[in-house]
C-alpha cells in the first residue's frame, strides 16, 4: 500500500518535469496553447493569477467531474436526511402529538435542505482536492524563481517531457516562436534557464549553467567540483 502511494506521489511529481515557458500576458498563453495544440501537444498545464476565459476549451479539457460528484454528495445528504427522520420519528421513537403523522415529508423539508447543502459543500472541497491532487507538498515548478509570480503578474505554460510532442530543441523552439519570455528546464534538481535551441543558457562569469533553486538566488556548479 505505501509502495502505491509512494507511486502515486512520484507520478504526480513527474507531471511537472519539462519546459517551463513564461508570456507576457494572457491573450498570449491563450495563443501559444492554441498553436501547441494543433501542433500535437497533448499535455499542457497553464498558471496564471487569474482564470483565462475559453482557456479549458483551448487546452483541450474535458468537462469536470466535480458537478457530478456533488451531485451524489447531494442525492446522499437528502436520502439520509428522509432516513434519519422517518426511523427517529416514525419507528424509533414515536411520539402521538395531537394524533399527527409520525413521519411527514413536509415538516421534514429543513432538515433535508441543511443535509443536502452539507454534504454537497463538503464533496465539493474533498472532491476539488483529490481531482488536483491536492495537498502537494512538493512540486518541481517551485525550483523556479520565475514561477512564484503566477500568483501575482506571470503567465506560465508548461509542456510535460512525457508529452508524445516533446522534443528538448524542438520544443524550446516552439516555446520562443510563439513569444515567451523565457524557458527553463523543470526536473528534480533544479530549474535550468534555456535558450532558444534548447540548450542551457550560460552564465557570462562561470560559463557553466544556470540553476535557479526555489527560495534563492540563482547559482552556478563550482568548477572544480561540479556541487552547487
Amino acid at each position: 500500500m505505501l509502495d502505491r502511494i509512494r507511486q502515486l506521489l512520484d507520478d504526480r511529481a513527474n507531471q511537472h518535469v519539462g519546459y517551463l515557458a513564461e508570456f507576457e500576458n494572457p491573450g498570449a498563453l491563450y495563443d501559444a496553447v492554441k498553436s501547441l495544440r494543433k501542433k500535437g501537444y497533448p499535455r499542457l498545464d497553464t498558471f496564471s493569477p487569474f482564470p483565462i476565459h475559453g482557456m479549458d476549451a483551448a487546452m483541450g479539457l474535458p468537462v469536470s467531474k466535480l458537478g457530478f460528484l456533488v451531485f451524489g454528495g447531494g442525492a446522499m445528504g437528502a436520502s439520509l436526511g428522509v432516513l434519519m427522520q422517518w426511523w427517529m420519528g416514525g419507528v424509533d421513537y414515536q411520539i402521538n402529538v395531537s394524533n399527527k403523522p409520525l413521519f411527514a415529508l413536509e415538516a421534514s423539508v429543513p432538515i433535508i435542505f441543511e443535509l443536502t447543502i452539507l454534504f454537497s459543500a463538503l464533496t465539493a472541497v474533498g472532491g476539488m482536492l483529490a481531482l488536483n491532487g491536492l495537498p502537494r507538498p512538493y512540486n518541481p515548478l517551485f525550483y523556479s524563481e520565475r514561477f512564484g509570480r503566477a500568483t501575482d503578474d506571470g503567465f506560465f505554460l508548461h509542456v510535460a517531457e512525457a508529452d508524445t510532442a516533446f522534443t528538448s530543441n524542438g520544443t524550446a523552439s516552439d516555446l520562443f516562436g510563439l513569444g515567451a519570455l523565457a524557458v527553463e528546464h523543470i526536473t528534480h534538481e533544479g530549474a535550468t534557464e534555456l535558450d532558444s535551441s534548447g540548450a542551457p543558457v550560460a552564465s557570462a562569469t562561470s560559463g557553466e549553467p544556470v540553476l535557479a533553486v526555489s527560495g534563492a538566488a540563482p547559482v552556478t556548479p563550482s568548477h572544480t567540483t561540479g556541487e552547487i
